[in-house]
């Protein structure tokens, strides 16, 4: 059975941009009946809030959001990522990296998408499986990209290509500390669960390509993508404190109607939860000024 996911963050409130994404994914899923699954990525485990969990789940059954599956907590699912892990080290697709993030600054070249890190320059890409290892703590582990061409399709966009290894460069699937990282507990997290359909903002292409690697390279089939375009305030900039209170429970407190924020993510992307249709969707970025927008 086909599947779609909504995969709240728990770093902090959920806002108003989140809401819009979330909305569009239960409707893709609902349109086709596909099972939808509630996962919560908390894996950054250094910014999570733990009051922020409950609220995402409160902002969502506030929005009239419902759920087949879940929620599903990814640091309640280490063991399928570290078996992940062990896969790539054993294919030698990873090796380990002592760079700090001014090392890569300073000797990497500048990044070809927006919202991404300087490109890994390659420093520690030499080691082979069976080299001697670094002192625990002091290295990550770093996917080793091959030179080739990735494309895929997706549902707003459509085609899209790149070079991995030339445009983003060797990624890390863990942290320092031995946490995966947020590329590998997705890519595992969405065979695992059997999801077919991601919907996600646009900010994530470069993240999208990563994790066609990581399926290719565990063996799993991908997903198909939807990548919306973002809310952002009127300097152009993704929606964030600095453009006001935009925050779901803010609006919740305030007295305001969930139905005011579905009906304005209707009107803004174009689509209709009674007949939905990826071609019906705006492609252009959500300017939000104020919100409620004037009658």
């Amino acid at each position: 059975m086909s599947a779609g996911r909504l995969a709240p963050s728990p770093t902090g409130a959920q806002h108003l941009g989140n809401a819009r994404t979330f909305l569009i994914a239960f409707w893709a899923a609902r349109s086709t009946g596909k099972r939808l699954v509630l996962r919560i990525e908390d894996v950054d485990s250094p910014r999570v809030k733990p009051w922020a969990i409950e609220q995402a789940i409160e902002d969502l059954a506030w929005l009239g959001i419902d759920w087949d599956e879940g929620p599903v907590i990814q640091t309640q699912r280490l063991k399928l990522y570290e078996n992940a892990l062990d896969r790539l080290i054993n294919g030698d697709l990873v090796y380990p990296c002592t760079c700090t993030r001014k090392d890569i600054e300073e000797a990497g070249s500048a990044p070809h998408f927006d919202h991404e890190p300087a490109i890994y320059p390659g420093t520690c890409s030499g080691w082979r499986n069976g080299d001697p290892m670094p002192d625990q703590g002091a290295f990550c582990w770093r996917f080793r990209l091959a030179d080739h061409t990735v494309e895929f399709d997706d549902l707003v966009l459509g085609k899209n290509r790149c070079v991995p290894a030339e445009d983003l460069g060797d990624f890390p699937v863990t942290q320092k500390n031995g946490s995966p990282s947020y590329q590998l507990a997705v890519v595992v997290d969405d065979a695992e669960m059997g999801i077919t359909e991601v919907v996600r903002g646009d900010d994530l292409v470069a993240s999208t390509y990563r994790q066609l690697e990581l399926f290719h390279a565990l063996g799993y089939q991908a997903p198909t993508f939807a990548h919306v375009p973002l809310v952002v305030g009127t300097d152009g900039r993704r929606l964030a404190k600095r453009h006001g209170d935009s925050r779901l429970s803010h609006y919740r407190e305030t007295g305001i109607k969930p139905e005011v924020i579905v009906d304005w993510a209707m009107q803004t992307s174009g689509l209709d939860p009674a007949s939905f249709d990826w071609s019906d969707m705006n492609r252009s970025p959500v300017i939000v000024d104020r919100f409620p927008p004037p009658a």
